[in-house]
């Protein structure tokens, strides 16, 4: 080394065992999805749409498809910084930093006639130039549609929408998007228009996008959460197995719109589109966001994920959310984002959400903002309700049940094999019923009281049993209950049980071991569970059971000599002496009615025989519901209920059992209180007398202490 004026000159670094710098390659788009705007379709010429004024009444109270909706929603996404908004009507300038304006057109023929029939189109377009008195003759006679010279363009424009939002999805120009359109479409059937709907656009498209993108797209998923039925989809695609319908809505047993059984959950498409359809049909109203999410992540997404859509379209219908008036639900903004963030996961995230129904002008614009929040990136709200109710819990069982023939992801825990052809196969609950009679008959010496009927489910054959000499009693406990509880742990892969772990819980007996002790008289009913098979055949157990009350109570129990009765009913076999104390007259001899509703049907009381029945139902009845029942739900407006429905009462009891055992010494104290109060009236009165028999029935061939043979009651 040479050194120079003392000073080491400056020697180049060592490369060994330095590590190498590679130079990384550039990625000109690292996150293309995320760098995506979301689509939105809006076009203010949809509210031209509108129903024809043919009184003052039309003005005090629009329809429901009012023409306002869609501007409602889209100010509530200019208003929340979402689109740029020049001008009210957004006819300027729609989009903005996260949000892609998609330009609605009008559909073609060719379009629309892939899903309707041509006189469908063909009327459509006629409307436009039909006189006043003729649209208002056809909104008339339509099914919930109603019609102007516009209708005719509209309906083009909101289906042309939509079938280039799902377009723009797919073709990657947005990573989603949401269609806000007008009229709505998924009751319009390929052959008519109904339900405030014109063309079935979501219908309509899917067939557009798997005619023009049959690489891309194969399967489609189309989740419907509206709050009705979407009747004409379901028919457009239920034989068609690269289409998958998923329904969410009110059924109440066929009577919601669009009515019958057609969105029942047994309804799971046909032919090569077996299994491709799914209705989570709920009871009643009332549904709030624990029961949809619960049905989201039990079955909507389970289902779908096997299913693997290419592309999902989300009918979105907006009248499940609290204030509108048809749904009578309560799904909040929270709960609809967070379905709308599960269906991102599906699809690449390839999501149109098409504006279907909800009439709640305020309630439509806070849902929609909260979907389109989600799909722009937004994390969802947190939840506040997330429990579900009993009743979905059961509906979504019972979905799993009958959709486990088709999904592998809903046979876990559900046995899903047709039950053998075999002389040993029996309904549970008869077996339980005729133990349950020995029982009785061993403690009690209760036997089968005679039922003589020409109709009469086998499941009714053994039900009623009495104690001997019930009807010369002074005082009859009558008890009208379900089947008692069986508590077990079922396999969680088969869904079989064992009998050694399975347990029959039947409180009820203590009510009866009271009665025996007393002295009193016991007729003890059972009322039989419903079953697919028996619904099918147009079989109904509460109608049944309430023709069996009235049977039991013109054929035996008027005819005693009991001057008290104490009628008790467990679970929805409630209905069936309530329906007996509207149905006859019963006020000088029925003391109390004590129902055990727990968190089943509480029934009101209908007056048919007597004016006052519902002030004395009232006054004589105490009505006992589980703490977790519907009605004391904040969301029922926390009102007391209606005399109709008797005393009702909530207690800290979830069971039935709980309820059962837990209420015991009050019920006891509340029906001994009645039959005391009556007794002392009586002998203020004078001495006993026989009663006298009604009006046209006969004393011949009674003897007391003997029940008359079926011949002397015939």
């Amino acid at each position: 080394m040479v050194i120079t004026n003392g000073i080491a000159p400056i020697s180049a670094p060592s490369t060994i065992g330095t590590p190498k710098i590679s130079t990384l390659p550039q990625i000109a788009d690292p996150l293309p999805y995320v760098s995506l705007k979301t689509g939105l379709c809006y076009d203010v010429r949809m509210r031209y749409h509108a129903k024809i004024v043919t009184n003052a009444y039309d003005y005090t109270d629009p329809h429901p498809e009012d023409p306002r909706r869609v501007y409602r929603i889209y100010k509530a996404l200019a208003e929340a910084g979402l689109v740029d908004m020049k001008g009210a009507s957004g006819a300027q300038h729609i989009g903005g930093k996260l949000m892609q304006h998609i330009p609605a057109r009008e559909a073609t023929k060719d379009e629309v006639t892939l899903v309707h029939e041509i006189k469908h189109w063909d009327f459509i377009e006629r409307t436009a130039s039909m006189t006043q008195d003729e649209l208002v003759e056809e909104t008339d006679n339509g099914d919930s549609v109603y019609f102007n010279n516009e209708s005719w363009f509209c309906a083009k424009l909101s289906c042309g929408g939509v079938i280039d939002t799902c377009k723009a999805v797919v073709r990657g120009d947005v990573k989603n998007a949401i269609a806000v359109v007008r009229p709505p479409g998924h009751h319009a059937e390929p052959y008519k228009p109904a339900g405030f709907c014109m063309f079935n656009n979501v219908a309509v498209a899917s067939r557009v996008i798997l005619k023009e993108f049959p690489e891309q797209v194969k399967k489609i998923l189309i989740l419907d959460w509206d709050i009705h039925h979407g009747n004409g989809t379901q028919r457009a695609f239920y034989n068609d197995p690269n289409v998958l319908y998923i329904s969410l809505h009110r059924y109440d047993n066929g009577k919601f719109y669009p009515g019958g059984t057609f969105g029942n959950y047994d309804k799971v498409g046909e032919g090569p589109g077996e299994g491709r359809n799914v209705n989570i049909p709920w009871p009643c109203g009332g549904m709030g966001d624990g029961d949809y999410i619960y049905a989201f992540q039990k079955t909507v997404m389970p289902i779908a994920e096997e299913f693997g859509p290419d592309l999902v379209i989300l009918s979105s219908g907006f009248d499940a959310a609290p204030g509108d008036e048809l749904g009578e639900c309560f799904v909040s903004p929270a709960a609809y984002g967070h379905m709308t963030h599960m269906l991102k996961s599906l699809a690449h995230g390839k999501l149109a959400v098409v504006l279907e129904g909800g009439y709640n002008l305020d309630s439509i614009a806070t849902s929609a903002l909260g979907v389109t929040k989600v799909l722009i990136g937004d994390a969802p709200i947190p939840l506040t309700n997330i429990y579900a109710r009993p009743e979905a819990v059961q509906t979504v069982d019972k979905v799993s049940r009958m959709q486990a023939r088709f999904w592998k992801c809903m046979k876990i825990g559900h046995m899903i094999h047709d039950l053998p052809e075999a002389p040993a196969v029996e309904r549970l609950q008869d077996i339980i019923r005729r133990y349950q009679a020995s029982q009785l008959f061993a403690h009690f010496n209760m036997t089968k009281l005679p039922i003589f009927r020409d109709r009469i489910s086998k499941s009714f054959e053994d039900q009623v049993l009495c104690t001997p000499g019930f009807q010369s009693a002074k005082t009859v406990v009558v008890i009208v209950h379900d089947p008692p509880d069986v508590w077990t742990e079922p396999d969680p892969v088969t869904g079989q049980i064992s009998l050694h772990e399975t347990f029959v819980m039947d409180a009820e007996i203590k009510y009866i071991q009271w009665a025996h002790q007393k002295g009193y008289g016991v007729v003890d009913i059972n009322a039989p569970a419903i079953f697919t098979d028996q619904e099918d055949e147009g079989y109904n157990v509460q109608a049944a059971l309430q023709d069996l009350c009235l049977y039991v109570w013109d054929n035996y129990l008027d005819l005693s000599d009991a001057r008290n009765f104490v009628f008790v009913g467990v679970g929805e076999a409630c209905g069936g002496h309530v329906y007996l104390l509207g149905h006859r007259e019963v006020r000088e001899r029925v003391r109390a009615a004590i129902a055990f509703a727990g968190a089943k049907t509480v029934f009101p009381i209908v007056p048919i025989m007597d004016e006052f029945i519902t002030d004395w139902y009232y006054k004589n009845s105490l009505v006992l519901t589980s703490s977790n029942h519907p009605m004391w739900e904040q969301s029922n407006g926390g009102k007391n209920p209606r005399k109709k429905y008797g005393n009702v009462q909530k207690t800290e009891y979830e069971t039935m059992n709980e309820l059962l055992i837990g209420k015991y010494s009050d019920v006891i104290a509340f029906a001994e209180e009645d039959i005391e109060e009556s007794s002392s009236e009586e002998e203020d009165a004078g001495p006993d007398r026989k009663r006298l028999k009604n009006e046209g029935s006969s004393d011949e061939g009674w003897v007391d202490g003997v029940i008359p043979t079926s011949a002397e009651i015939m």
